[in-house]
């Protein structure tokens, strides 16, 4: 059993009063939710994926129009990593939640599938997903399953079974915009709630990172759980810094059973 600090046990509490309380409450997740899955982050200072690679020379839309064979050269072990995650406890947290009717939805910077497979049915994919590929050519969407075992185990680009062009993966790169339908439900869930529960983000991203502000003009109350301040924990009703891992299993256990 997890033993956290009076002041995080105090922001559990609190946390789990203002769930119970809420008519819509909204699930935010970054990267940080996932870390404890074992995939990586990307700001992290020494083992983001930012402090090895330069973003816009592997993960760019136009590196991958020009050579997308430098861009799944990098993917490869990220997407191994993805594909062989489980959802841990911070995933089955929310997916509790959601069944029981304490959340209404969760928006997701991740592309990883991971609240999917904790049993989430109401996600919000803000950068896209792994589940599907695109042709780059004749745009035939494709189910990626298929494809990830020849690409994560030999290296093999995925091509249109339609026109044999290589596949891309539905991910949003630097250079894309977010995907349309994305962006309108997350704004109309940020401007809808009461209550918007941030979780492993640290609220860098634009413009994903102003939800939580329009959530907040619009009166919603705000709790944050990261490890490290965002730019608005200055303003959130709740404020917990320590490992969502551990923390949102406490909360949820908190609202359910009291």
């Amino acid at each position: 059993m997890t033993t956290h600090s009076p002041q995080t046990r105090t922001g559990i509490e609190f946390a789990a009063d203002l769930i119970r309380q809420a008519k819509h409450a909204v699930i935010l997740t970054g990267a940080g939710i996932s870390t404890p899955s074992g995939i990586p982050d990307f700001r992290s200072s020494g083992t983001g994926l930012w402090s090895r690679d330069e973003p816009l020379e592997v993960a760019s839309l136009s590196t991958f129009r020009t050579d997308p064979s430098q861009f799944f050269k990098w993917f490869r072990p990220l997407a191994s990593q993805m594909f062989e995650a489980r959802p841990n406890s911070a995933h089955l947290a929310l997916a509790a939640l959601e069944k029981r009717g304490y959340i209404k939805a969760i928006i997701t910077q991740n592309i990883d599938i991971l609240h999917q497979k904790a049993g989430s049915k109401t996600v919000i994919e803000m950068h896209g997903t792994m589940q599907t590929l695109t042709c780059t050519q004749c745009y035939h969407k494709v189910q990626a399953e298929p494809y990830i075992a020849s690409f994560v185990d030999c290296g093999e680009i995925p091509h249109c079974p339609k026109c044999s062009q290589v596949l891309k993966p539905d991910v949003i790169l630097f250079g894309e915009q977010l995907p349309q339908a994305a962006w309108f439900s997350a704004q109309r869930e940020a401007r809808g709630c009461d209550l918007m529960l941030v979780a492993g983000s640290s609220l860098e991203v634009l413009p994903v990172a102003g939800l939580p502000m329009q959530a907040l003009d619009r009166g919603a109350h705000l709790i944050i759980i990261n490890n490290t301040p965002t730019y608005l924990n200055v303003r959130a009703d709740v404020s917990i810094l320590d490992d969502v891992a551990t923390v949102l299993p406490a909360i949820t256990e908190r609202v359910l059973n009291g």
